[in-house]
């Protein structure tokens, strides 16, 4: 079955009309995606790819009740969409924007407190169950329905783990990027959980970077738990001089603290099984597997 979305999801889109949006959401529905409609400050009454277009967050809530929201809003602007869409109690909110400022996320954690509402990023690629639905920008192709969740902090790997497992015949349940920014929403533990609760789901790729403890917090959550779905990880950076941002915002290596090493160490000591290298992923799951 999958975690976050399904056949059934029905997803608006926060800032339809813009370029990118227009792209993604068409590709979204080509996919099999069941969007219902967009939001768009000053243009409600519109029509757009076919869809209504309405001008709050609480209006395409009353007419269409989406399950999701996709937010494909600027930086400057993407802190009160996600707001707005949590305080209409949207299940689920996918944000891909990224260089959204450290503060404006710190009131958006702020609303998600005790709010009927799961945030995916921002500065995430998406969300994806293979064949069924897509939030986000990541690539239709190589996914296949398949047996593997796979959580990542980086897209780009989260594509690379995404390829290996299908092309060893093992597929992925789904796809969650929780976005490489300092401060985001849904965390590796809260992914891990849900992989845990799914019986589509028998093993778990796990894809950390250098910098904050995301890693060591799942680590210590892995240590409680009792499953005997695998979970694979791999941590980019080990190489990575310290005191220097390595692409995404949360990426930092601060003289020593939220290094690969660690990170790796931690996983490990909890019962992870460390892919060797990040062309290995796959094949670690295959074994781990028992190689069906």
């Amino acid at each position: 079955m999958g975690i976050l979305v399904d056949g059934d999801t029905k997803v608006i889109c926060q800032g339809l009309t813009g370029a990118t949006a227009t792209r993604l959401t068409e590709r979204a529905i080509a996919y099999g995606t069941k969007m219902v409609g967009g939001v768009v400050p000053g243009k409600g009454g519109q029509t757009h790819l076919y869809l209504p277009v309405f001008g709050t967050v609480a209006e395409a809530v009353s007419e269409t009740q989406p399950d999701a929201s996709a937010v494909f809003v600027p930086p400057d602007k993407a802190a009160a969409a996600m707001i707005e869409a949590i305080e209409a109690e949207i299940p689920l909110v996918v944000c891909v924007t990224e260089r959204v400022p450290v503060q404006d996320m710190v009131r958006v954690k702020g609303a998600l407190e005790g709010s009927k509402t799961r945030l995916i990023g921002p500065n995430s690629q998406g969300v994806i169950t293979p064949d069924v639905c897509k939030i986000g920008v990541m690539p239709e192709r190589p996914h296949m329905p398949g047996r593997v969740g796979i959580v990542s902090r980086s897209a780009t790997l989260n594509y690379e783990a995404v390829d290996q497992t299908t092309t060893v015949h093992l597929g992925q349940s789904t796809s969650v990027g929780v976005g490489g920014d300092p401060v985001y929403g849904m965390n590796f533990i809260d992914c891990l959980k849900l992989f845990f609760a799914d019986d589509a789901t028998e093993g778990i790729i796990l894809i950390g970077e250098i910098g904050g403890t995301a890693e060591e917090e799942a680590a210590e959550f892995l240590k409680s738990q009792n499953s005997k779905k695998p979970v694979v990880a791999y941590v980019a950076g080990l190489n990575a001089p310290t005191d220097r941002r390595m692409g995404h915002a949360g990426t930092v290596d601060v003289f020593g603290g939220g290094g690969a090493a660690d990170k790796i160490k931690a996983l490990e000591d909890a019962g992870a099984i460390i892919a060797p290298s990040a062309a290995e992923m796959g094949t670690t799951m295959r074994k781990a597997l028992g190689g069906r």
